[in-house]
């Protein structure tokens, strides 16, 4: 399966591996930070056994697991929470516990100085939740550079791949832009390609931020999963080649099944950094030569549908 979430599944490199020390009942240990290590090497050997397995494949029984890890069964389950939690297992309540869907990589902006969506393996459709047009109102007037009273189209709309929930989309774009814009249209096919070869609308550029959130009631119902989990936030401006806005989006996306991968290119062949410059998320300060950029592309890994 090859490198499935490495990020979160850190390995804890060769050598001896640390000696087995007393844990409490929840699985966390109470006599030298040593513990620490162990969690680690627990996490790392279920890990490893679901690597070498294919996604819906089961993983041993605890009984199982407990007797070839030397560990007890509190330690155990907390290792396995942590890898069910990243999305690496799955639990089926009275079945037990499997490999999760692999993942596949979607690239969001291939480019700084073109806006694409490449496709993702599987077929992205959208259903319809909602398709009206309102007043921008104050907030997303500002936005899109209008007036409160500026009407814009509204879409709700839930995504899907190979038919199974993975996000919900709320968009909003200037009415004069899109005139005689249809359901089919954001339907079927890709948004911004309908804009421009129905629309004239020509995409650029896009600042998107990303936050973590959890799923209200409702969202949870049509994506397919417990109330309050894990998401992700999206929230897109879109401009054109004028440096227009065309469009504001905010999604939620199924923390279970979407996670973001970034490329770093790092070391002097890169263009000098701007004085007073900040640093790039994850990597502290001073971790980086002086003078050096990074240069980083964004990617986003949907979680292949289980057969």
């Amino acid at each position: 399966m090859g490198d499935r979430n490495a990020g979160t599944a850190r390995r804890t490199g060769a050598g001896a591996e640390p000696a087995l020390a007393p844990t409490r009942g929840d699985g966390r240990d109470v006599s030298r930070p040593g513990g620490v290590l162990k969690r680690e090497r627990v996490r790392d050997a279920v890990l490893e056994m679901a690597e070498e397995r294919r996604p819906g494949d089961a993983i041993p029984s605890e009984r199982v697991l407990c007797a070839q890890l030397g560990v007890s069964r509190p330690t155990l389950r907390a290792a396995v929470d942590e890898l069910v939690i990243a999305g690496i297992l799955v639990r089926e309540h009275g079945r037990g516990v499997f490999v999760a869907p692999e993942k596949i990589t979607q690239e969001l902006v291939p480019g700084r100085h073109s806006l694409g969506v490449p496709r993702a393996s599987g077929a992205w459709t959208s259903r319809l939740l909602e398709f009206t047009t309102v007043p921008a109102g104050a907030r997303t007037g500002r936005r899109l550079h209008l007036s409160p009273a500026a009407p814009i189209v509204y879409v709700a709309r839930l995504r899907l791949v190979d038919g199974s929930p993975m996000a919900i989309e709320h968009l909003h774009i200037p009415a004069a832009l899109v005139p005689g814009l249809t359901r089919s249209e954001l339907e079927h096919g890709d948004l911004y390609e309908h804009l421009h070869t129905h629309h004239g609308v020509h995409v650029r550029e896009a600042t998107q931020a990303i936050e973590p959130t959890v799923v209200t009631r409702d969202e949870a119902g049509l994506l397919g999963v417990p109330e309050l989990s894990p998401a992700l936030l999206f929230e897109r401006l879109t401009t054109d080649t004028a440096g227009q806005p065309v469009e504001h989006v905010h999604s939620v996306y199924r923390g279970d099944r979407y996670r973001i991968v970034s490329r770093l290119t790092l070391g002097a062949d890169t263009a000098p950094a701007e004085p007073g410059g900040g640093h790039h998320p994850g990597i502290p300060p001073g971790d980086l030569p002086h003078g050096n950029l990074v240069a980083a592309s964004t990617l986003g890994d949907v979680q292949e549908q289980r057969r």
